[in-house]
């Protein structure tokens, strides 16, 4: 047996890159499997009023693990470290960089990522939330060969999941971040041994879910009902749909549909008030917000909002 077969046959060292808590049970799970040689993580930031450092969650599992944790401004300056790690395969899970070419050419059996989202369908940094607010009734995990181009890698395996009407962006988070975990460690093996299927991505079929913007989260009332319910289930719990009260931002984080109608009412009126919030009026008829934030408050329920509100609600127009 010559050398290249027993470094084929001995258990591969991994790399893994990611940074928010959608990454941890992908990585927790690769740690109880598989040799994780170092973690590559967003560097820490200062957090809050008072500017407190925080860890990435990657890193809080990194140091409980005591594996080597590199923290990069820009992953080019740890691509001289990471070569002579020489690893076998790098596994990137949100990263939140751009990977260069000179680093997917390192390992051995290439660099895979953990996207959610079934690609070619919504690539881009924030697949999750868009998958709720543009409507889609389902979405999944891809696992993927990594390219030169935003998430256009070849694909190795998916799994589908149904979104259902109550989920908003942080319960979806959770189920695929579990789906990833478990896709992933179903799919590693074939990698590890060359038996995996290799999917080159349909670009007739491809669209878009990038970082939300501040635009992304105000609220436009000439919109359908349908539209503005899936913008806030699609922003909730981060970070959130937003209009404007009394000159004054008021985020919402739960409402539904109704059947009313409202014709003479504005885009953005307060219509009527509910036993469980108020109505608004929207492009094709109401939705009723039921839980909001007031600018500098904390969240409450719209019942607790309306007893507290000194003035006339109905007849208010939202902006």
């Amino acid at each position: 047996m010559d050398f290249d077969e027993i470094k084929i046959k001995r258990d591969p060292e991994i790399i893994f890159m990611g940074t928010p808590e959608f990454s941890v049970p992908v990585l927790e799970g690769l740690i109880g499997k598989y040799k994780v040689r170092a973690i590559v993580t967003q560097p820490d930031k200062p957090v809050g009023r008072h500017g407190e450092i925080k860890y990435s969650p990657v890193k809080e599992v990194a140091l409980k693990h005591n594996i080597l944790c590199l923290q990069p401004n820009k992953i080019k300056d740890a691509l001289q470290e990471i070569n002579v790690m020489a690893p076998d395969l790098i596994i990137t899970c949100a990263y939140g960089q751009i990977l260069p070419l000179e680093l997917l050419l390192i390992p051995r059996l290439g660099c895979i990522n953990v996207h959610a989202s079934l690609l070619p369908k919504l690539r881009g940094g924030a697949p999750i939330h868009h998958a709720i607010i543009d409507g889609y009734t389902t979405t999944g995990v891809t696992i993927m060969y990594m390219a030169e181009g935003m998430d256009s890698g070849d694909i190795i395996s998916q799994r589908e999941v149904e979104i259902d009407d109550e989920d908003t962006a942080s319960i979806l988070h959770d189920k695929l971040s579990i789906i990833g975990r478990d896709l992933l460690l179903e799919t590693l093996p074939s990698i590890i041994d060359g038996t995996n299927k290799r999917v080159p991505q349909d670009e007739s079929e491809v669209t878009y879910g990038f970082n939300i913007s501040r635009k992304d989260e105000k609220i436009d009332f000439n919109k359908t009902k349908r539209k503005i319910v899936n913008q806030v289930r699609g922003l909730n719990s981060w970070p959130g749909a937003y209009c404007i009260i009394d000159d004054k931002i008021m985020k919402v984080w739960k409402c539904y549909r109704t059947d009313e109608i409202y014709d003479k009412a504005l885009p953005g009126e307060i219509t009527a008030i509910y036993p469980d919030g108020f109505g608004v009026k929207c492009g094709n008829g109401e939705v009723v917000f039921t839980e909001i934030q007031l600018e500098g408050k904390k969240k409450m329920q719209s019942t607790d909002f309306i007893n507290g509100y000194h003035g006339q609600l109905v007849g208010k127009v939202l902006k």
